[in-house]
């Protein structure tokens, strides 16, 4: 059970090209953000989508899969965990993030 305490599951589209950096010792990092949608009908009988957009990050293997074959527009499940760090700007201001993780993706629909 110790491996359901974080684990994140989505499906949804890129919202950007991913952005794609090297580091000092061949580390390879992976960001983009990740729309999924809801879709309902309210009280009045009306069909509601509502979209929830995900800050996403790839490390290593998985950062060098996403930046062969993933681009703005693609679907895609991944799997993952969550994490939250913090961080202080020029002027002091503390800011948080939330970010999946991912440890797993893959490519259900190209935009081509």
């Amino acid at each position: 059970m110790n491996t359901l305490r974080n684990k994140v599951q989505l499906i949804g589209h890129l919202g950007n090209d991913p952005e794609i950096k090297s580091f000092d010792g061949g580390k390879t990092k992976a960001r983009f953000s990740m729309a999924t949608s809801e879709t309902y009908k309210n009280d009045k009988g009306e069909k509601v989508t509502e979209t929830q957009w995900h800050n996403i990050v790839a490390w290593n293997g998985t950062a060098r899969i996403v930046e062969k074959l993933l681009k703005k527009g693609n679907e895609v499940a991944l799997e993952g965990k969550l994490i939250t760090r913090s961080w202080d700007d020029k002027d002091g201001n503390k800011h948080w993030i939330t970010e999946v993780v991912a440890n797993e993706i893959l490519l259900l629909r190209s935009k081509e």
